[in-house]
């Protein structure tokens, strides 16, 4: 590294072109009227009508874990805004997004690096696992889920790297990112394509995460997209649940800078990956609890959330998409995955992927199993169109994003082990080169199984090597160390 490099990773310093883009930028204050924490209601300072939101049997006995190993905010913070409170109250599902309850402490198993992500971080803050990279920008949101994936980050817990070190898990730098990607695409394109050590394509494409990236200034999201798209980043992605905690948060400062960058950069395509867990967070319901209609049969929806998405949707060179995962009490139902599909899909939001819950720390309170988590995505796309169904169900698995592709009823003919039929795997991403992906693996059934450990005694056919792989000791560099759990819970 030069020591011109070396400067700007320590303090990185913005073009003319991206400075230009930069003083034009605003920071409006947001008022979301955040309940932080569990205090405001043990010591009865939560505002007047959030008061009765836990029962004072559940007071009682979330007090009584303070200070425990089963304490729930270690675990995962507790934080609500007021719009997603206004929501929640008339929806039990979505009280049990957001409300803290001491059966998820109950049994804390799992893994405080889900899937060995770290194994990929080839520098602090970002994950290059795939031509995508993931950053972690932030390590908050404006509410939290009870389930996040990335309770590790929310929660500030120090995890065991690889190397055997032990930290909290680092945000992303400008500096360090922009000349990670393109000292890795420079390596690309002077060996025909590919990485030398890794075998994968350019850097392509980054997803801006966390946390969520919208409780950031509009100046420090403008920040890394005109950094990014400096380092000649195709596309940019920015994950948000922000449209369900928050949507006025969507305000012509945040939208006006969105069309002074691609004004700047037109080139650069942006993707919007927005966090709808059931259609409770954006559809208007009326004093019976149902959802109102609009004169054609279809669905109102609440107005702040209506305003926010056209504003996103109309610039048509925003696409935007929506993912969740399947979590149990909240959205493992089908019918409520058929109704939020069909409304997210005809305001022009994609349905990308419905998740398997992860092996994160204390998983088994919040994972639907595997099997009942394929059916109830299947009967909900049942009566949708082929646009609407574009949505599969996928399980992070270490070797990459892995489709759970079907489940039989019915043995496979002379086949042991399928007597009570099968489950296909098939991975959808692979990491690296990609060499496995499209390949499959086949398991006999476990109805109870909500992790591929489940699945470990049963193991049919399976060329992708979910049951036997090994771990990268660097990206892109083989350890030889047989794992038996993937994705290391």
């Amino acid at each position: 590294m030069t020591e011109s490099d070396m400067v700007r990773t320590q303090m990185y310093i913005p073009t003319e072109r991206e400075q230009a883009f930069l003083d034009t930028v605003e920071n409006p204050k947001y008022d979301r009227q955040i309940i932080n924490g569990l205090n405001p209601f043990f010591e009865d300072r939560a505002p007047e009508d959030m008061k009765e939101f836990y029962s004072s049997d559940k007071i009682a006995a979330l007090m009584g874990l303070r200070g425990t190993e089963r304490d729930v905010e270690n675990r995962m913070p507790v934080k609500i805004t007021r719009h997603y409170f206004d929501l929640a109250k008339n929806s039990e599902a979505l009280q049990r997004l957001v409300k803290a309850d001491p059966d998820e402490t109950l049994n804390l198993q799992g893994s405080e690096d889900p899937g060995f992500q770290m194994d990929y971080s080839p520098v602090e803050g970002l994950l290059h696992k795939y031509e995508m990279g993931l950053m972690y920008v932030i390590s908050t949101c404006s509410a939290h889920c009870r389930f996040c994936y990335r309770e590790e980050l929310i929660s500030r817990k120090e995890i065991e790297r690889q190397d055997g070190t032990v930290a909290k898990k680092g945000l992303a730098k400008i500096g360090e990112v922009t000349n990670y990607v393109r000292a890795h695409n420079a390596a690309v394109e002077s060996n025909g394509g590919g990485h030398p050590d890794s075998g994968r394509e350019k850097l392509r494409e980054i997803l801006l995460s966390g946390g969520d990236p919208m409780a950031l200034p509009n100046s420090k999201i403008a920040a890394w997209l005109s950094a990014l798209a400096e380092a000649d980043v195709e596309s940019i992605r920015l994950g948000t649940k922000e449209m369900a905690f928050y949507p006025d948060r969507f305000d012509e400062a945040f939208l006006s800078m969105l069309d002074r960058f691609h004004d700047v950069y037109p080139e650069v395509g942006f993707r919007l990956m927005v966090h709808f867990n059931h259609p409770d967070e954006f559809l208007e319901k009326g004093p019976d609890g149902e959802y109102i209609e609009n004169p054609n049969g279809t669905l109102k929806w609440v107005p702040a959330t209506k305003r926010a998405m056209d504003a996103v949707v109309s610039r048509g060179w925003i696409q935007v998409e929506n993912q969740a995962p399947i979590i149990k009490g909240i959205n493992d139902d089908p019918d409520a995955l058929r109704i939020m599909q069909r409304a997210l899909y005809r305001v022009g939001v994609g349905n990308h992927y419905f998740f398997c819950g992860r092996d994160i720390v204390a998983y088994r309170a919040f994972n639907v199993p595997i099997e009942t988590a394929w059916n109830i995505l299947n009967e909900s796309q049942k009566g949708l169109s082929g646009v609407e169904t574009h949505a599969r169900l996928s399980i992070t698995h270490y070797k990459g994003k892995t489709e759970v592709a079907a489940v039989t009823n019915e043995p496979i003919p002379g086949v042991p082990g399928t007597e009570k039929g099968v489950l296909i795997f098939k991975i959808l991403r692979n990491a690296a080169e990609a060499s496995d992906r499209g390949k499959v693996c086949i398991v006999g059934r476990n109805p109870d199984a909500i992790w591929f450990d489940d699945y470990e005694d049963r193991v049919i056919f399976d060329e992708a090597g979910l049951f036997d792989y090994v771990r990268v000791e660097t990206v892109g560099e083989p350890v030889s160390v047989t794992i038996g759990s993937p994705g290391g819970s």
